[in-house]
């Protein structure tokens, strides 16, 4: 269940932590995914992040592994791009750019739907991880299509942090962004504080811890999203146990979320060309033997 909260303050909180929780949730389960955000809720808060599912191999039950095992099948998508982040496990992952590799334990793979593309995989190993969606801006949501599998040695950890996307701590991500926004993936140990000072401009923050509790405003429990209240103020985050977590920031997208089928888009028309685009795709790659209904 969602529930938005008043700006509260722990009883104890972080030193010098004074950006309140505006949003938190535990999202909803579907099969072993938990889907955190989505473009008709909490992505309207976030945008440009417009979607987040998480997956905890921890704790999956033998059905759900093999459940897992059975992959996910090709889908279309335009208007946005998805960021597959990998903490465990390996997925063949295939789309219509003509893609075809292993995604392991500590790569991105980056799927730029563009103007309309097609993906799909299968699970080799159990795998927990996000898959994120960004929205694109006017200039690039019809764009051509493009992917690639960033391998671990593309994302080098600072301190306790990894670029996933943008710029932080001097680090830059390779993956090319398509408006201001950081994604990070940290890691902070039992005690370990961490300080996030947003650029300028960088109003939106949120986080969704992965495994172990944190205390920030507030306590956040792994499995829980939060969102933080509209500001450039900094975060600051304690670890009461050692904690992973996926971390957003951003200028916030100034569009509307213009929503169809897997497509997230600015318009009606950038919509409906986007939609046009990968039905014709689907039936040319159907007709070729690679997509199988």
């Amino acid at each position: 269940m969602r529930t938005i909260t008043q700006p509260a303050l722990a009883a104890s909180q972080p030193t010098g932590s004074n950006r309140a929780i505006a949003v938190r949730t535990q999202g909803r389960k579907i099969g072993p995914v938990t889907r955190l955000v989505s473009p008709t809720d909490i992505g309207q808060l976030i945008k440009p992040f417009v979607f987040l599912d998480g997956i905890a191999r921890d704790g999956l039950d033998p059905n759900t592994i093999a459940d897992m095992g059975k992959g996910f099948g090709w889908h279309p998508h335009s208007g946005i791009a998805t960021v597959s982040l990998l903490f465990d496990g390996t997925i063949f992952a295939v789309d219509s750019t003509g893609m075809r590799a292993d995604l392991k334990a500590g790569a991105v793979d980056w799927f730029m739907a563009g103007g309309g593309a097609w993906h799909g995989g299968k699970v080799r190993e159990p795998v927990g991880g996000y898959q994120l969606w960004v929205a694109m801006p006017p200039e690039l949501e019809n764009a051509p299509a493009r992917s690639r599998i960033y391998g671990p040695e593309h994302f080098p950890r600072k301190g306790p942090a990894r670029v996933i996307l943008g710029t932080w701590n001097g680090i830059e991500s390779p993956i090319p962004v398509t408006s201001p926004m950081i994604y990070l993936d940290v890691i902070l140990t039992a005690g370990e504080t961490w300080r996030f000072e947003p650029p300028k401009g960088y109003e939106i923050a949120w986080l969704a811890v992965h495994s172990g509790e944190l205390l920030t405003s507030e306590p956040v429990d792994a499995g829980e999203l939060v969102v933080f209240e509209e500001a450039e103020a900094p975060v600051q985050l304690e670890a009461r146990q050692d904690t992973r977590l996926v971390f957003g920031a951003a200028v916030k997208h100034p569009y509307d979320l213009v929503l169809g089928y897997y497509s997230v888009h600015t318009s009606a028309d950038a919509l409906a060309k986007g939609e046009r685009h990968y039905r014709d795709l689907g039936e040319r790659l159907r007709s070729a033997g690679t997509i199988q209904d």
